[in-house]
């Protein structure tokens, strides 16, 4: 038998098209127990390879004969290792080039919807790590919010559509990844937006996001007009796009809300998330389409592959919306937080410009799952 050799982007449209798929993962159990590809239909087993030196014909009976097996490592080199074992054993098997590596940096650009007068907007689905990026698309011009670092996928896809990027934003200063906005400005001469309460000690030119500035996206007039929502950081800002979606930043997830604690500030921040959570959002219209900036577990994702939901929906469902007494809120949101992001302090470092770490520096930096919410 053959060994097939998967891509990223092979592993994504199992995901975003709900087949189902058999996940050998040989990393270690503590890696595949933080974090692993996941998929709806996915079955996995985790055996680390040095268990498997001696021959795999132990494990063949966990193997299904069904479905389309992949092998995933780190980086790949075990997961070749181990895929030709399974072969010599007469399985059909793949594995993932790059390995989880090249999972974490894997994007894929979905639409979301058409806006007004031919306006598009697209999501940026990170899968691998959960974070979710933007660009809205009008008569030739283009915004894009919340990039990741890998600026070529926002630039080839703003090339791609014929337009050009004249509007970037951040809407805080992220700590769970390496930000690539202020770069594809640099790169596209367009105009770099940060929260000003956010930036206090950025090391690099910007444009001021404050409460209600308006911006025009074209001649259509799609305006990205913003919101100020503390609580995830205290400058943490909302978008309302073309008056149906609400950009949420870190603040509001599908599943879950965002945490206050990333700048050491979880004490002093919960208020204001509360009051963003149950007070601003409440005054917003629950017709908007909600889109968050990560998701946490593969069950937020629409059948689409977007993660997008009305926000009356989540007045309803998300248990971080529906908390009366304050001190039973705050003790959730700051006793029970989760672990916090790998490297976040490093994160930060560069997102304000302070450090610049080199690219296999910055992937290490982010390997791990999303870990900006509270559930």
């Amino acid at each position: 038998m053959t060994v097939s050799k998967w891509t990223a982007a092979d592993v994504a449209r199992k995901v975003i098209d709900n087949k189902q798929l058999f996940i050998l993962d040989v990393r270690n159990a503590d890696a595949f127990a933080d974090w692993k590809i996941e998929g709806h239909q996915f079955d996995y087993v985790n055996i680390p390879y040095f268990e498997l030196l001696d021959g795999v014909e132990d494990i063949l009976p966990q193997i299904p004969i069904d479905k389309d097996v992949l092998v995933v490592c780190a980086k790949e080199g075990s997961s070749i290792m181990i895929a030709n074992m399974l072969a010599e054993e007469g399985r059909e098997v793949g594995y993932l080039a790059g390995g989880m590596k090249s999972w974490s940096t894997y994007i894929e650009p979905i639409k979301v919807g058409d806006l007004a007068n031919g306006g598009e907007l697209y999501q940026f689905v990170r899968l691998g790590k959960g974070c979710l990026s933007y660009m809205v698309i009008s008569e030739g011009e283009a915004a894009v919010i919340d990039a990741v670092r890998f600026t070529e996928v926002f630039t080839n896809f703003a090339a791609e559509k014929n337009v050009t990027i004249k509007h970037v934003f951040d809407t805080h200063l992220h700590a769970d990844h390496i930000s690539g906005g202020r770069h594809i400005a640099e790169a596209t001469g367009a105009t770099y937006y940060l929260p000003s309460k956010d930036a206090e000690e950025v090391v690099f030119d910007y444009t001021a996001l404050e409460d209600g500035l308006m911006v025009q996206i074209g001649a259509s007039k799609i305006d990205v007009g913003a919101l100020y929502s503390p609580g995830h950081t205290i400058g943490s800002t909302s978008f309302i796009v073309d008056g149906r979606y609400l950009l949420t930043g870190d603040i509001l997830f599908i599943d879950s809300i965002g945490r206050p604690d990333l700048a050491g500030l979880a004490e002093d921040w919960v208020g204001d998330l509360r009051e963003t959570l149950y007070s601003r959002y409440r005054e917003l219209a629950e017709d908007l389409i909600v889109l968050p900036a990560h998701f946490m577990i593969i069950d937020e994702l629409n059948a689409d592959g977007t993660v997008a939901k009305r926000l009356g929906d989540l007045f309803a469902d998300n248990h971080g919306l529906n908390i009366e007494d304050e001190a039973t809120f705050r003790s959730m949101v700051t006793d029970h937080l989760p672990p916090q992001p790998n490297a976040y302090q490093e994160i930060r470092q560069v997102n304000m410009g302070k450090i610049t770490p080199d690219n296999d520096e910055q992937t290490e930096m982010e390997i791990g799952p999303n870990r900006c919410a509270v559930r």
